[in-house]
């Protein structure tokens, strides 16, 4: 019954099967290379914590020649055992293990930083409550081992992971080992899937079919961005077999839910095949919401303001305390900066310029002048007009590579370029958060002419302060759309959390440091 659609398919399944180019065994070799060296890491971590602190040994050789603890490492050497499986333990528990997909130097940080801490946490129970079964009840731990001990630890491991992460990167980039997926879908999401995989190997994915979500008689051309159509919703099942996909990325808010949940059932659990929704953020709840009740009905009611009264006060007092830290360490940079600036071209140091705020309130806007002084902005004006619209002139790059930026900008001096580039002019819009107009973390301020063009939904994204980066900044930047730009906006607003923007501000950090910002 799935055979009609397939067979008026011009690509077959089989045809886009994409032969491993690693052995099956080096993943699986991996991850026991890793559990081993962690176990190594978090003896000798413990070890080493114990001799820097007391500077005694550890093993003595007793009148027989045969070796033993010392007495006073011995109430240590009766935890060693409890040490590696809580690090082990905790770092299963952080999914540190996992290396097929998508990952971040910054999220994998993160999760190490957790997997220690609370590791460390748990090894000075067991300390406190086994004491090598109660024969050492009356020794006292010293707190420095413990604390050098998580410092040791925590620093080993991350360089580990970053090792094996970056080998991993490396060899994503020669197309080696990366998962077969299918995207089912025609559209924006569909394309903006697609070309992201494509262009960013290290994800971990290689797409390797299309899979209509209409019937294939009605479908359009037998590829779709260069990948090849193998299957309509209904004959997924068997494009999976015969292509080998691993994943399915379900990139069309329009699909049947039932069509959808009779494939999954069908081989999804029995292929260990993985299923992913990349839907439109304007068909998703957010996820601030709360399960009320009236009467008998259970209801789902949904936060009217973005920030909840004591998110905002976090929120403000983490900007105070971020911008207050960055404008003392940055402050040796503003007298370099500004005397360069004024050798490079003529006109003030700063640069003040109307933006658009929370709620649509105009405030002025600090940066280090990076551009001539009475530039016409009219290039700047109907280039933003035609972003904004989505006209594919705004595209200044290609296909493969999109650039919505004017890069070859004439109001731009040379230091102008270079400062840009190192995000050195934004320093100035720490005033900005201090006085409470931006924030750290937000969207991006517009121009009141770009707001003129903007679209009623598009405003949505004046609902938050104004910040210095944001996740546009980080997600793809220059590389996106306006639209996509406007959905991570609001993604942000929907699901903010301190965390969120601890992440943005780090990835933030790598954007600079690879001279990505311009």
């Amino acid at each position: 019954m799935y055979a009609t659609g397939l067979q008026k398919v011009r690509t077959s399944a089989r045809d886009v099967r994409v032969a491993g180019r690693a052995p099956r065994w080096i993943i699986p070799s991996v991850k026991a290379a890793l559990v081993v060296a962690d176990s190594l890491i978090a003896g000798c971590s413990f070890i080493a914590a114990f001799f820097i602190r007391e500077g005694e040994p550890i093993i003595r050789r007793a009148t027989d020649g045969s070796f033993a603890l010392t007495g006073r490492f011995a109430p240590y050497g009766a935890l060693l055992l409890f040490v590696i499986l809580i690090r082990l333990l905790t770092l299963r528990y952080y999914d540190l293990y996992r290396l097929r997909g998508e990952f971040s130097f910054v999220e994998d940080g993160i999760r190490i930083f957790k997997a220690t801490a609370i590791g460390s946490l748990l090894i000075v129970s067991a300390a406190f409550l086994y004491r090598g079964g109660f024969q050492y009840r009356a020794f006292s731990y010293a707190r420095g081992v413990f604390v050098l001990d998580f410092l040791l630890a925590f620093t080993s491991i991350a360089v580990l992971r970053f090792l094996v992460r970056s080998v991993q990167s490396s060899v994503r980039q020669r197309g080696i080992n990366l998962i077969p997926t299918l995207v089912v879908g025609r559209g924006s999401e569909a394309a903006f899937c697609i070309k992201e995989m494509r262009e960013r190997p290290s994800l971990g994915y290689r797409v390797i079919g299309v899979v209509e979500n209409s019937a294939i008689a009605e479908a359009g051309p037998e590829d779709y961005e260069g990948v090849p159509v193998v299957s309509d919703l209904r004959g997924l099942p068997e494009a999976i077999r015969d292509s080998g996909a691993n994943e399915v990325i379900i990139a069309d808010p329009r699909v049947d839910g039932d069509a959808l949940f009779d494939v999954m059932m069908r081989c999804g659990r029995g292929r260990g095949v993985e299923f992913r929704i990349a839907p439109s953020l304007f068909n998703c709840l957010p996820r601030k919401t709360e399960i009320d009740q009236i009467g008998a009905l259970p209801m789902i009611r949904l936060f009217r303001e973005p920030l909840s009264s004591s998110a905002r006060v976090i929120k403000r007092a983490s900007d105070i305390v971020i911008a207050t830290i960055a404008l003392a360490l940055l402050s040796p940079l503003w007298l370099i900066i500004a005397a360069v600036i004024k050798l490079d071209s003529r006109g003030p140091i700063f640069y003040l310029q109307e933006r658009v705020g929370m709620d649509g309130r105009i405030f002025l806007f600090y940066k280090f002048r990076t551009m001539h002084v009475g530039a016409d902005n009219k290039l700047h004006r109907d280039y933003q007009r035609q972003f904004i619209a989505g006209h594919q002139e705004a595209n200044l790059g290609n296909a493969e590579r999109p650039a919505y930026k004017l890069s070859a900008d004439p109001r731009v001096t040379r230091l102008g370029r270079k400062l840009r580039r190192a995000s050195l002019d934004e320093v100035p819009q720490l005033f900005n958060v201090l006085m409470g107009n931006m924030s750290i973390v937000g969207p991006r301020p517009p121009i009141p002419y770009e707001v003129e063009a903007y679209e009623l939904w598009h405003r949505k994204r004046l609902d938050m302060k104004p910040g210095l980066t944001g996740l546009w900044q980080v997600s793809g930047r220059n590389r996106l759309p306006f639209e996509e730009m406007v959905r991570l906006d609001l993604f942000y607003i929907e699901n903010w959390s301190l965390l969120l923007d601890l992440k943005i501000i780090l990835r933030t950090a790598l954007v600079i440091f690879r001279g990505e910002g311009y």
